[in-house]
């Protein structure tokens, strides 16, 4: 998480349960006493997520119904059960592991995981607090699912089934369909939670849910306002600032949209999203030959963001989605011009104010990489491997050996440099730079990945 919602450190009212300061602090203090030792590098990235996971599995505490990891080990205070930070993520990442090495003991610890999340799902529509993809009961109900698909379990699939009852249940009308908050975008609001419903339609063969979604992308599209041309979103009416790219964005509504109608056929739904992506391409900066979307308005129009967050590795997702379900092929040139854009600007390896010290899927290191390995896995052969592979390089020079593994301490926030941690979670920590550095190995190995979040066109 970092600044991106118009004041320092707010993503963290949008995701429960954030790291206590007090751990985080005091991780500063100790990581200022002494230098990290660095890892050698190892012989292949497999082994680098394995120390990873080894030091996950250090902070790991039993729960009362099964394991639970604080996403800063530091603070025992902050176990928490979102995708983004707590352990969804986790569970996630050894779900990955596990098909990577078909180690029992890893998918053990994955379900005792699963085993505790399912015990947090509320009991009724009226106790769920917050539906979102990352910050909420969608990210579990996904977690869940993924944990029946690697272990055949039943009771994995019936709690994901009940998480996703609950959310049906707690569906609200508004406008022209449904909601279940004022936010509308990927991390807690509406276009997260119609992914994660489309997502569920495929794999537990649930035709109903995606009608569901249909509702709630109706409501999605008469929230865009009208600008340059085309329509722009914002995260919800108490956010002053708009932000154009994917987690919070026009770009995130607009792939959800495009996904929507490539389901269901509805125009208005591709209507919809073609105005997002008119509006975006009215304000995209084209300098220098590379796309570059800036961060937020007003106040942000030259901050550039460039991994899955705010940047183009993101932003990216929704023209893919667009060649995908209009044909037009003319849309997979902006993918290619954003890609030019992140390298333009020295990613993966140079730091610049949008690209700061940060190794994560969502802001950092992990993030860029995926993307390049996605579109190299599109377009072989075209040099985006390497970029991958420098991504990852750049992440293993960047780690801290202990005696329990390796971890990554990093700033999570631009805007506070001096707060580093070291963290366990998927979209800031050590389970997402696993993923990572495993996708790359089933690349190398001509095996599938296991783990694609609802959220991404890259299969």
């Amino acid at each position: 998480m970092h600044e991106g919602h118009g004041h320092p450190l707010s993503r963290r009212s949008l995701i429960a349960g954030a790291l206590g300061t007090a751990g985080a602090l005091a991780l500063h203090r100790d990581a200022a006493a002494s230098v990290p030792r660095k890892t050698a590098l190892p012989a292949s990235d497999l082994e680098v997520a394995l120390r990873a996971e080894r030091w996950i599995r250090s902070s790991r505490v039993t729960t009362a119904h099964g394991m639970a990891w604080p996403s800063n080990p530091l603070d025992p205070g902050t176990v928490v059960r979102n995708l983004y930070t707590g352990t969804p993520g986790v569970v996630l990442f050894l779900l990955e592991l596990h098909a990577a090495t078909g180690d029992p003991a890893v998918i053990e610890q994955a379900r005792a995981g699963a085993d505790d999340l399912a015990a947090t799902i509320p009991a009724a529509a009226a106790d769920v607090r917050d539906a979102g993809l990352y910050t909420g009961l969608a990210g579990i109900g996904y977690t869940l699912a993924e944990t029946w698909r690697s272990t055949g379990d039943d009771r994995y699939r019936r709690e994901a089934e009940r998480a996703i009852g609950l959310i049906r249940s707690a569906a609200r009308p508004a406008g022209a369909g449904i909601e279940w908050s004022d936010s509308a975008d990927i991390i807690s609001g509406g276009s997260g939670i119609a992914l994660f419903l489309l997502w569920s339609a495929d794999a537990l063969g649930d035709t109903s849910l995606v009608d569901l979604a249909a509702r709630a992308g109706r409501r999605l599209a008469e929230l865009g306002k009208p600008a340059n041309g085309g329509l722009k979103w914002a995260i919800s009416p108490s956010v002053a600032q708009l932000y154009p790219n994917f987690s919070h964005g026009t770009a995130g509504v607009g792939y959800t949209l495009a996904t929507l109608h490539g389901r269901t056929g509805e125009r208005a739904l591709l209507d919809a999203a073609l105005a997002g992506a008119a509006y975006l391409d009215a304000v995209t900066d084209r300098s220098g030959g590379g796309c570059k979307v800036f961060h937020h308005e007003p106040g942000g129009e030259q901050l550039f963001y460039l991994s899955w967050c705010h940047g183009g590795a993101g932003t990216a997702r929704f023209y893919h989605r667009l060649a995908e379900v209009t044909g037009d092929r003319a849309w997979r040139e902006r993918i290619g011009c954003l890609a030019k854009g992140i390298t333009d600007l020295g990613a993966p390896v140079e730091r610049t104010p949008g690209y700061w010290n940060n190794i994560s899927q969502c802001c950092g290191s992990a993030g860029v990489g995926e993307f390049f390995l996605s579109l190299e896995r599109l377009e072989p052969g075209r040099g985006h491997l390497q970029v991958a592979r420098r991504a990852a390089e750049d992440i293993v020079s960047r780690a801290s050996a202990t005696d329990d593994g390796s971890k990554w301490v990093q700033a999570e926030h631009r805007v506070r440099p001096d707060l580093l941690v070291a963290q366990t979670g998927f979209m800031q920590g050590a389970a997402g730079v696993g993923t990572f550095l495993l996708h790359l190995d089933a690349h190398a190995r001509g095996r599938a990945q296991r783990i694609v979040l609802p959220d991404s066109p890259f299969v």
